[in-house]
């Protein structure tokens, strides 16, 4: 994974991720994400965070094969420790932070945009959660900030994507555009932010995050419980090992 920041003289700060093929994320990969949102959102001549990717995909999720080399529970665990630390960190930034979404956004990519406080989006931009056909929980949370409570269900049960113009007709995604011209719009949002008196707005993001019904955090962690789980039955490693050898089956309790 390439991990690469700038900040213009404006105070936009741009972090974008770049790892074929599909922008899965390593556990390193992760940490690093959250490592750079807590030193931009601490730095005064930074006013608002974008958070983009190059290449196919925004993001696949985690990296299952990756996960898979690793016998034990310890790199599983690592891996969650990961996610919840960078969420929480994007999520606290002091600084708004907008996700640029390019491409497909699955799984751990719908926490790090869920952790977002405004999303501009291409039309190719779909959103997902295949947490359940990978034998795991998380990100519900997440989704639950951008889709109404009975899509929530249906996606997280099918594991089926909805589109990013859905989500603007929602009022979660800011704007939909080409996708040559994403960076682009997601800069004009920022500059809009920028604009505004930085003590205010870094006022208003604490308050918001106060008055927060989702509780993020709180509620990631209870759907990590839960993949905790699943692996100690079997189910997540198994579901793992599908994906990593390409023969996905799904097994009803009862056939067993």
């Amino acid at each position: 994974m390439t991990i690469t920041t700038t900040v213009d003289r404006d105070g936009i700060a741009v972090v974008t991720m770049h790892h074929p093929p599909v922008n899965s994320l390593t556990v390193g990969d992760t940490w690093q994400i959250g490592d750079e949102f807590e030193t931009l959102s601490h730095r005064d001549d930074v006013r608002c965070i974008i958070l983009t990717a190059e290449g196919k995909g925004f993001n696949a999720g985690i990296d299952i094969k990756e996960m898979q080399s690793r016998p034990g529970f310890e790199f599983f665990l690592s891996s969650g420790a990961a996610c919840y630390s960078t969420f929480e960190k994007i999520y606290m930034s002091l600084v708004p932070t907008i996700a640029a979404v390019n491409d497909f956004c699955m799984g751990l990519g719908v926490g790090l945009v869920g952790s977002c406080d405004m999303i501009v989006a291409s039309t190719k931009a779909r959103f997902g959660l295949p947490e359940v056909d990978n034998g795991a929980l998380g990100c519900a949370s997440h989704l639950a900030k951008l889709v109404p409570p009975m899509k929530l269900r249906q996606m997280v049960f099918t594991c089926e994507p909805v589109s990013a113009q859905q989500l603007y007709e929602w009022g979660t995604v800011y704007k939909v555009c080409e996708p040559e011209q994403l960076l682009t719009a997601a800069k004009e949002v920022a500059t809009k932010i920028c604009a505004k008196r930085p003590r205010v707005l870094r006022a208003a993001k604490e308050a918001l995050n106060h008055i927060d019904i989702y509780q993020l955090q709180k509620h990631y962690r209870l759907e990590q419980g839960y993949t905790y789980e699943l692996n100690l039955y079997g189910d997540g490693g198994a579901a793992r090992e599908e994906f990593v050898a390409g023969t996905r089956t799904v097994t009803r309790e009862s056939d067993r």
